[in-house]
């Protein structure tokens, strides 16, 4: 903890920048959407299928479009890229505000994920890993502990507001307070960064020592095929398994107080797993912690699957946690270890498509076999298999002891 501290002292505006991006952009992320959901579908008057498609198509069509725009980073000053973020967040919070008809809705919803679950985390995490080298995991840990401090913050207040002023005033107090406080906050600290954000971007020392690849070489190196289902499979389960509480419950008999209580547990673990990630990515490099990240997600799958008790909660939520702690800074420092930072922008935007996109067909395939009467031992005794076939594979991935570009 001592080298965070100094680290903290030495880069805190930048650091600070980047926590608070990733905790805005949670209003974007579906354990805070999710709190919306029932008095939505009462006002508007819609079926709970087709409140999911509408949140589905927002989803798939938001994955899809930041692939187009998310390289923009790599080529406008960061405070223009992060201010524009931050302006669509705040027309996403009137929309949801003045949302009467399902394709307001829907423009609506597809405005919260584009810029809250997408361009938000999407401009702090690159910022992280192109302006920070030898100290990129700790950065990227560091930044990204604004999900957590945000799964314990955010349902309590979303609760409070609605409960005050209503689903509509809520979004209204969301798109406020993006102006008032969040985009002069992170003008503040931008202009106390030790870096140029009102020039074009600049990449990090050790691109200098190397040629930057772009998504284009990515999608050519077979080691990134080989990756891919380990970097996707922590947000494509998870998702699933949140979506689909409600079979786990009945199926585990667990109550839903039992498991809300186990969530504080889920957020303390994932906190404490991204600070050691980051200090081992420091250490060791992103490409040897990328080899583990799913063998706890996978243990999960199969106590879930084969063991029985109220127990099995607790334990479930800290081995769940363990990987989604451990995926979001390895698989950021990933890719600017391998095809350097130059066009990272880019990159980052293609696996910020594809883990949405992933999220969005997670719960339908799910609900598929959910609905093929599969008991929870048959799905999820299943998925483990599918979750190890995925580790053996990334082991022939990207080389530890090769931090360049192929």
């Amino acid at each position: 903890m001592r080298n965070y501290a100094r680290f903290i002292v030495q880069s805190w505006p930048l650091l600070a920048f980047g926590f608070l991006s990733i905790f805005w952009g949670n209003f974007g992320q579906s354990f805070f959407i999710s709190w919306y959901g029932a008095p939505i579908q009462e006002s508007l008057g819609l079926s709970a299928g087709r409140y999911g498609s509408l949140y589905s198509i927002a989803t798939l069509s938001s994955g899809l479009l930041i692939m187009a725009f998310g390289g923009w980073i790599d080529r406008v000053p960061l405070r223009f890229f992060a201010a524009l973020a931050a302006l669509g967040l705040t027309l996403a919070g009137i929309v949801m505000a003045l949302a009467y008809h399902p394709l307001m809705l829907l423009l609506g919803l597809f405005l919260i994920r584009f810029c809250g679950q997408g361009l938000m985390p999407h401009t702090a995490q690159t910022t992280m890993t192109r302006y920070f080298d030898s100290d990129r995991g700790k950065a990227l840990s560091i930044s990204a502990s604004g999900v957590p401090v945000g799964e314990v913050i955010l349902p309590i207040a979303a609760v409070a507001l609605i409960t005050a002023i209503g689903w509509r005033g809520s979004w209204g107090v969301i798109a406020l307070s993006t102006v008032v406080i969040y985009i002069p906050f992170m003008l503040w600290l931008l202009g106390k960064a030790p870096v140029d954000t009102r020039s074009r971007p600049v990449t990090a020392n050790s691109d200098k020592l190397k040629k930057s690849a772009g998504r284009i070489d990515m999608l050519k190196d077979y080691r990134f095929w080989l990756a891919l289902p380990t970097v996707l499979g922590g947000p494509f389960m998870v998702t699933g398994i949140f979506i689909h509480q409600g079979f786990i419950l009945s199926e585990k008999e667990w109550t839903a107080a039992w498991l809300a209580s186990c969530f504080i547990i889920y957020g303390i673990t994932h906190w404490l797993t991204q600070m050691v990630t980051g200090v081992l990515i420091d250490r060791f490099s992103a490409q040897t912690v990328l080899r583990w990240v799913l063998v706890p997600l996978m243990t999960a799958v199969f106590v879930l699957a084969h063991l029985q008790g109220n127990w099995v909660a607790p334990l479930f939520m800290i081995l769940l946690a363990m990987t989604i702690g451990s995926g979001s800074p390895t698989g950021g420092a990933l890719w600017a270890e391998v095809y350097g930072t130059a066009k990272l922008g880019s990159i980052r935007s293609l696996m910020s498509s594809l883990m949405i996109i992933s999220t969005a067909i997670s719960p339908f395939v799910l609900g598929v076999l959910i609905d093929q009467d599969l008991g929870l031992k048959e799905i999820f005794g299943t998925i483990g298999w599918v979750l190890l076939a995925a580790i053996v594979l990334v082991q022939f991935s990207y080389k530890p002891e090769r931090l360049q570009q192929p």
